[in-house]
């Protein structure tokens, strides 16, 4: 039988103004001891995930990066990016102090009062680069998500120090930079791969040109089946390198329409290839999708770090991708206008990508 359903808080409203305005997050709806889950974070059935679309003896590779110059792991991470658009990495040079640190520092931040994380909302934020909120994007969704986060764009070291939360900043850059010569050394093997002999100046900031730092809180969930952490999609970024702590819950779109789980592994980091990626390679490595389920025993973090080009750059397929006379696949388009399109609209797989086919 289908769980009861209802809402201690009687509005939607009122759900709005505790979750979104007050800045309490769905953090604060699992504190009260919820039982059933409020009507506003129902998912329509196909949205759920089940285990009738779980390929349990499926997994993505896992590439330990020992030897990062030997030929072999260079083309072990090109064939996964081709394959699969996901992969973890192990002894990758982030030492687990650090990656333990920017953890603490995650929930460190979560665990904050509600009216010192509203001073980041979008309404008080001091900065247009750096917004606590919750969900996706909750004007556009018909079905909220059951996550909040804290979003840092990176600008510079200086406004980073001055403007970002001093619960997490210090561990967050650190992070951010240890991870700087595993993002070199990945962007420079896929490169080769599609005949990309050198990234210059130019190609440096089509792949790298901007960094955002996201930290992810998905607390207890009641009726977890019902909803989700984060609805199906994939990223906009060049790649994401994604730290998840030890609970488990992303799974990634395998064969059949049927997901895999991505399991934790003590060390690793999970890699995706994203949407400007597939656009730059003409298709040769996909962003594939991808979702996050609710957990009803514990809470869960992640910790992003989405690799973009700048907003201003104008996007497209590689010259020498398209030299040996392959027919491009998609437009040049701003990548500001990619974002903005992916950001308007509720998670829904794979769409965003068509803005930018010819």
């Amino acid at each position: 039988m289908a769980p009861t359903v209802a809402t201690p808080i009687s509005e939607s409203s009122n759900i709005t103004d505790f979750v979104v305005t007050n800045g309490n997050g769905v953090k604060g709806l699992s504190e009260m001891g919820l039982k059933t889950l409020p009507k506003q974070y129902i998912q329509p059935v196909e949205e759920r995930i089940t285990v009738s679309n779980i390929l349990p003896q499926e997994s993505i590779p896992i590439i330990d990066m020992s030897n990062w110059d030997e030929s072999k792991v260079s083309e072990s991470i090109c064939d996964a990016a081709e394959k699969w658009g996901f992969f973890q990495i192990i002894n990758h040079g982030v030492s687990i102090e650090v990656l333990e640190n920017v953890k603490d520092a995650t929930h460190r931040f979560f665990n904050l009062p509600a009216e010192e994380k509203r001073k980041f909302s979008k309404e008080n934020s001091p900065s247009n680069s750096m917004r606590f909120g919750t969900s996706f994007s909750p004007e556009a969704e018909k079905a909220l998500e059951w996550k909040d986060y804290l979003s840092l764009f990176y600008v510079s070291e200086d406004e980073a120090s001055a403007l970002w939360p001093s619960a997490c900043k210090d561990q967050v850059l650190e992070y951010m930079r240890r991870s700087e010569p595993v993002i070199q050394r990945l962007l420079e093997a896929l490169m080769k791969r599609i005949h990309v002999k050198e990234i210059d100046e130019t190609k440096e900031s089509l792949l790298m040109g901007s960094k955002r730092i996201n930290l992810n809180y998905y607390p207890i969930c009641p009726n977890p089946e019902l909803t989700v952490g984060v609805g199906r999609h994939s990223d906009v970024s060049t790649l994401t390198i994604l730290l998840q702590d030890n609970i488990g819950g992303l799974f990634v779109l395998g064969n059949n329409d049927s997901w895999v789980h991505v399991p934790p592994v003590s060390g690793s980091l999970v890699i995706n290839v994203g949407d400007a990626l597939q656009i730059m390679s003409n298709g040769r490595y996909k962003s594939i999708e991808h979702r996050v389920v609710a957990s009803g025993s514990k809470n869960r973090i992640s910790v992003p770090i989405f690799v973009n080009p700048r907003p201003c750059d104008m996007i497209g397929p590689f010259s020498e991708v398209l030299a040996g006379g392959e027919k491009a696949l998609y437009k040049q388009v701003l990548y500001s206008d990619y974002v903005k399109h992916f950001f308007r609209k509720a998670h829904d797989g794979k769409n965003t990508i068509e803005f930018a086919k010819i």
